[in-house]
């Protein structure tokens, strides 16, 4: 079943989501009309006065590449969506424009003298790709709580350790025995290994954790000491040290060794990000934290699969969930373009020139717009995003192919561009 619909009224006060079917009752009836396509949210043609709307919770699982979202009305998840960040991205860009800066400097062109002891970051500072993550996420929550009555936000942070509070001499993979049966440590391990064997690549078994240098020879319990393994290989190892086990096979080896020592560049960026984001949603509603052990431990007690925007409905106190909903909302962040007027070619030397005016007849280039032709080559209808040109030639990407040169005159637009692209 796809997501419930988002409810306004005239006066754009947010009401209760109603179901697809519903929906399009209303708007069949002519007693609503589209307000936004993505996400969709329908606008009555009429005021609702004293609305009995349900308190509604919005849960988030943040991640450095996917964010799942989700929405609870108690134990019913009535609209989801996964929300894929382009933080890699931008800070991929800033290296190559970096790169370009230097060589312009290293080479004497004609440009501005490098600067040292005049830039100040206050405190608490983030590096953009970093904070893109921060501030999509708050866009995202600050947009849906205007279309449905979210009172509360409940987000996955790490915020103690629940079974030190417990055993304040616990240690290594001891935290592998308790209530959660280590899933903190655990989680990591699937992360950094691929959810597979380290020594067949055998994936889809149960896995048990390895030291990879044995305690019995003095190996320790850190995190950067252990791997994953099948039980077979476990225990064809034993006690032997990882190069006599590996000694046939050295490319494995040469692999096991480096990325024991590989950090978690994502998990890096999440731990970077978390707080930040924390006292951002603070100050939009109340909000309330639960830990990633919590999380797993709840999605598998309730058996349901590893996806983010269940990940998310799980977060914090759960005694049982209801998905109304199996198809959430693809959202992909793409930007807004580029302020750059001069293109430069890999070495940094201009190449192109871009216009400054970026609207044409009423159409900006990232747009979703539906096209009727009714006469000439390309008679049809195209749904999809707009190139556009200042002749008033179209392209229109749709889901089938590109389709060049389509007049302005046959275009309407169905949604303005937002920095984001979506699917299903």
């Amino acid at each position: 079943m796809q997501n419930y619909v988002f409810v306004i009224d005239q006066n754009k006060q947010p009401l209760n989501p109603v179901s697809p079917a519903r929906a399009r009752e209303l708007l069949t009836k002519q007693k609503a009309a589209v307000y936004r396509v993505y996400p969709f949210v329908i606008i009555l043609k009429h005021v609702v006065d004293n609305p009995q709307s349900k308190p509604l919770t919005i849960k988030l699982d943040p991640g450095s590449r996917f964010t799942g979202i989700a929405i609870l009305d108690q134990d019913k998840v009535v609209w989801a969506a996964e929300l894929e960040h382009r933080g890699w991205q931008i800070k991929n860009a800033l290296e190559s424009r970096r790169s370009l800066r230097r060589s312009r400097r290293n080479r004497k062109t004609r440009y501005r003298q490098p600067r040292f002891n005049n830039r100040k970051r206050k405190e608490g500072w983030l590096a953009p790709s970093l904070m893109h993550r921060v501030l999509t996420i708050e866009t995202w929550v600050k947009r849906l709580c205007l279309y449905s009555p979210i009172t509360q936000i409940a987000m996955e942070l790490i915020k103690f350790d629940t079974q030190k509070m417990q055993n304040p001499e616990i240690d290594g993979v001891e935290y592998q025995q308790g209530e959660l049966a280590g899933y903190e440590v655990r989680e990591y391990l699937l992360e950094k290994w691929g959810r597979k064997c380290a020594y067949c690549d055998h994936a889809g078994v149960p896995l048990q954790v390895e030291h990879i240098h044995p305690r019995a020879k003095g190996g320790s319990n850190r995190v950067s000491n252990l791997t994953l393994s099948c039980e077979r290989c476990n225990t064809k190892k034993g006690t032997k040290s990882i190069g006599e086990f590996l000694k046939k096979n050295g490319s494995r080896l040469e692999k096991i060794q480096r990325q024991a020592k590989q950090p978690l560049k994502d998990a890096a960026a999440v731990n970077a990000t978390r707080w930040e984001l924390f006292r951002t949603l603070k100050n939009i509603l109340p909000t309330t934290t639960g830990t990633g052990g919590q999380t797993k431990y709840n999605r598998t007690r309730l058996e349901l699969p590893k996806q983010h925007w269940i990940d998310a409905a799980c977060v914090g106190e759960v005694n049982n969930l209801n998905l109304l909903t199996q198809q959430p909302l693809k959202i992909k962040c793409t930007g807004w373009g580029t302020r750059q007027m001069c293109g430069t070619d890999k070495y940094g030397f201009p190449t192109r020139h871009r216009e400054r005016k970026q609207i044409h007849f009423g159409f900006k280039t990232g747009d979703i717009a539906k096209a009727v032709v009714t006469f000439g080559k390309k008679v049809g209808t195209y749904i999809g995003r707009v190139l556009c040109r200042k002749t008033g030639s179209f392209d229109i990407a749709t889901i089938s192919g590109r389709v060049a040169g389509i007049s302005h005159r046959f275009c309407i637009s169905i949604h303005k561009k937002d920095g984001y692209s979506y699917g299903f």
